[in-house]
């Protein structure tokens, strides 16, 4: 099967269309659909259908159960299926630029250049002028775990139009807390570890994979608990540094954080590292009546990257 020249990261749809995601992950798939009306959002649907191994006949029953053909589907890659690389743009035409970034990054992938679909992300540059280079992400996934995504898909009878990966959903919902013209960082832990993100006007501009996971946090010995609470300080501090060197132009108005039972850690991160440093509220910017669980912390943490894709809106892309 041929894997589609633009089945991208971030590919072109109609700005209006109805998305639903269905995130997979090792032990089931979380499906999710958020009603856009104006300004207001509601999450219809957020639930997990636990799974031994994620089929294409599991999809397409659950699928039909819930009546959803009519919608395009979304998907996320996870953590270990792609790879996310901060690079200097290369000083080519738009329509060369995509050939020039893989020839860049080829001694850096995990596979052979031709083995990879490489998608590009710019990086806002400083609205206030400056020398710094413009900046892009790179993202590169095997053509073999692109391809498997596709089949999964095309054999459960899912329209699946775009495969997009978690920094991506992340910034979507961080969009929803922003402060005109002021930066962002949330922070969210899974169990494959935490993101933590910096977006400014719904743009992503930094993102940094933390190796250490929503259950290492709830640790039931304490003192192993803390340290992996001042690990994470420690990540965070080295981050935002990063973040004010590279994009001092941007001020930061706060810190969210979505960890299981996070209160301990946000009230760490809140001590130390002179920003606001609130839990993420999911009610402050959706009606989430219609799927009571989402007021659990658990269940939030594992399901925050399919909401981010829920959310999705056409992008300009390179």
């Amino acid at each position: 099967m041929q894997i589609p020249q633009f089945l991208t990261l971030f590919k072109r749809t109609k700005r209006d269309a109805g998305w639903f995601c269905i995130a997979i992950s090792g032990h089931g798939a979380h499906f999710v659909r958020i009603k856009r009306a104006g300004t207001q959002l509601q999450v219809e649907i957020c639930a997990f259908y636990p799974m031994e191994s994620v089929t294409s006949a599991a999809l397409e029953k659950i699928v039909r159960e819930l009546h959803l053909g009519s919608f395009q589907f979304t998907t996320l890659l996870v953590p270990d299926e792609y790879q996310i690389l901060m690079v200097d743009a290369p000083n080519v035409p738009a329509d060369e630029m995509k050939t020039a970034i893989r020839y860049r990054i080829k001694d850096s992938l995990n596979s052979h250049v031709d083995d990879v679909t490489v998608d590009v992300l710019q990086i806002p540059g400083n609205k206030n002028g400056g020398n710094r280079p413009q900046s892009l992400y790179a993202i590169a996934a095997s053509n073999d775990t692109i391809q498997k995504r596709i089949a999964l898909f095309e054999k459960a009878k899912i329209n699946l139009s775009v495969i997009d990966i978690p920094e991506m959903a992340q910034r979507n919902i961080a969009a929803l807390y922003e402060t005109d013209g002021r930066g962002l960082a949330l922070l969210a832990f899974d169990e494959r570890g935490g993101l933590l993100t910096f977006t400014c006007d719904g743009e992503l501009y930094l993102s940094r994979r933390l190796e250490i996971t929503s259950g290492q946090l709830q640790d039931a010995n304490e003192d192993i608990r803390q340290q992996y609470f001042d690990r994470v300080e420690l990540e965070v501090q080295r981050s935002l540094d990063y973040f004010d060197r590279q994009f001092h132009q941007i001020s930061l108005s706060r810190m969210l954080v979505s960890a299981p039972d996070g209160v301990g850690l946000v009230n760490l991160l809140a001590d130390n590292l002179g920003l606001p440093v609130e839990a993420l509220d999911l009610p402050q910017v959706m009606d989430i009546s219609a799927v009571p669980a989402l007021l659990e912390s658990e269940f939030v943490t594992e399901a925050l990257p399919a909401l981010g894709a829920a959310l999705r809106q056409e992008r300009r892309a390179l």
